[in-house]
């Protein structure tokens, strides 16, 4: 799972605000795609967004309760910082991304660290709110992988703030093989839109679709389409 909501993010710093917020996911990837996932799980994330006078800060951290009994398989981060030049439209943008894998049979891995530097652009088009960024992307595989990412993230409240829409699109670039410098590229896309229905402003029910391709390493060329249950609590 990756930048949940940060489109609604992105609203709430036009306004000044501080936002907190978990949500739990049932992710039933074994019921749809066995070949990379060996059961369905839970998925739990904390993200924070705060805006200031110099810009904006988001973070996020994925919890995926994916191995036997329950027990935490994945924990994942992502940190990025948004800043303001005057009223110039472009922010520079710095990020972090990385974590750690472990399985019931095996000690685990740490998923390598990604280092992102590019130029931010957001904007509102009425109730619907847009940002977009490129990036250049330092992959710190066992050989480094020099790549370039763009990210797009949308959101649109609807129905007296009842119904949200919201996700973001990544396509990013790396190299195929990872312990190797140089050498043939591949493309990867990852969306997540989001549909959610609003009790009232804590409390929301929905879905999160996670649409990917080139994303599952031995899984090339193919396309994964995996929706998750879900809710969540804004503080």
């Amino acid at each position: 799972m990756k930048k949940i909501f940060i489109s609604f993010f992105f609203l709430l710093s036009a306004v000044g605000m501080y936002s907190q917020e978990i949500q739990l996911h049932f992710d039933p990837r074994h019921a749809l795609h066995s070949d990379v996932a060996p059961r369905n799980y839970f998925t739990a994330t904390f993200q924070m967004f705060k805006p200031d006078k110099w810009g904006s800060t988001f973070a996020f951290v994925d919890l995926d309760f994916n191995q036997s009994k329950g027990n935490i398989g994945l924990a994942y981060m992502e940190i990025y910082r948004n800043i303001k030049i005057g009223d110039f439209p472009l922010m520079p943008h710095i990020e972090y991304n990385g974590g750690i894998v472990r399985g019931d049979n095996y000690s685990g891995f740490s998923i390598p660290n990604a280092y992102m530097a590019g130029a931010s652009f957001a904007r509102s088009f009425g109730k619907v709110n847009i940002e977009t960024y490129l990036a250049y992307k330092y992959n710190a595989f066992d050989k480094v992988s020099n790549d370039i990412q763009w990210t797009g993230i949308w959101n649109v409240n609807l129905c007296n703030d009842k119904l949200t829409a919201t996700g973001f699109i990544d396509i990013w670039t790396e190299n195929k093989d990872r312990t190797k410098s140089g050498g043939d590229k591949k493309v990867i896309l990852l969306t997540e839109p989001q549909f959610w229905y609003n009790v009232d402003k804590h409390l929301s029910f929905g879905t999160e679709i996670e649409i990917s391709n080139n994303f599952y390493t031995g899984y090339e060329n193919k396309l994964y389409i995996c929706p998750t249950i879900a809710g969540k609590w804004t503080f």
